[in-house]
């Protein structure tokens, strides 16, 4: 059974150091054989996050973002689905980034995402992200023209402001309490055209497919670069890029749950404490009650 420590060493995007994402392989399962070998770590994993988000929401003190990207069909929707099944939905806020609005439009590229983010004591999930900012945008650069931005600010280095703009931001969240997770689901492009086909020919499935998704899938390579570069240039010490191998969609649910667990262990959450005089006040309720 892989160790959470050695799994995360093995997923991480190191901050400083250019990666490939050629050597991150969207097959791998550590030393889990099938499946069924996984299933039990699976299940303990769900109730673990499940006591630890009590303790979240109890403290106060801290938030959670979650971010996933991803290409189509790497299984964005089933990960959230099934790691979070433990969780209390009271404390769990999930937002889908669609195509921006035209009130969206009308402010920063931060802004749909910033009025979204979690609060203390709460897992805020995001299904895209701002990151589609340096990613869709980069690809279709005729999707810029509709952010109205000023015409100076349209030059070739916007993508390298915009990851300084990313950077400050989330370094901002982390200094005021909300530890930042970002994931990638890395799925191959076999895997991809795979699911794709399923889509088509499952008509239960149908309404999970849009004939754009083969569109994009033709600029693949143009996303892999985008993907590259962004995960050079904003895997922080203080908020990294996981690449998570979705492939296996078992071992992609194993290996979120995993890191998640492990990052809200590093936080030591405690439930909240109170002095002698609040003891005091529980020691005489209790007295009221029992003699009712």
């Amino acid at each position: 059974m892989a160790k959470t420590e050695d799994l995360v060493r093995s997923l991480i995007v190191p901050a400083h150091k250019k990666i490939s994402l050629k050597d991150y392989s969207p097959a791998y399962q550590a030393d889990y054989a099938t499946k069924a070998d996984a299933a039990g770590k699976l299940q303990e994993g769900i109730e673990t996050l499940g006591k630890y988000q009590d303790v979240l929401y109890a403290q106060n003190t801290y938030a959670l973002l979650i971010i996933f990207q991803a290409m189509d069909a790497a299984g964005k929707d089933s990960t959230i689905k099934h790691v979070m099944s433990g969780v209390n939905p009271q404390g769990c806020q999930v937002f889908s980034f669609k195509s921006p609005s035209s009130e969206e439009l009308d402010h920063d590229y931060l802004w749909r995402c910033a009025k979204a983010l979690p609060e203390r004591g709460r897992i805020g999930i995001f299904n895209r992200s701002y990151y589609e900012e340096v990613l869709v945008a980069r690809v279709h650069p005729e999707l810029l023209e509709q952010q109205q931005l000023p015409p100076q600010m349209r030059g070739s280095d916007i993508w390298k402001r915009r990851f300084a703009e990313i950077n400050n931001f989330e370094k901002y969240l982390v200094n005021n309490g909300i530890v930042v997770l970002k994931f990638f689901l890395n799925v191959s492009k076999e895997e991809q055209k795979k699911r794709f086909l399923e889509r088509i020919e499952q008509p239960e499935k149908n309404w999970k497919f849009s004939a754009g998704d083969v569109t994009e899938r033709a600029r693949w390579d143009d996303y892999m670069a985008a993907y590259e570069d962004v995960f050079n240039h904003t895997s922080s010490d203080w908020a990294p890029w996981y690449i998570i191998p979705a492939d296996r969609k078992w071992f992609t649910r194993l290996a979120v749950l995993d890191i998640i667990n492990h990052q809200l262990k590093a936080l030591n959450l405690q439930y909240p404490t109170f002095n002698e005089a609040h003891r005091q006040e529980l020691i005489a309720s209790k007295q009221m009650l029992e003699n009712e």
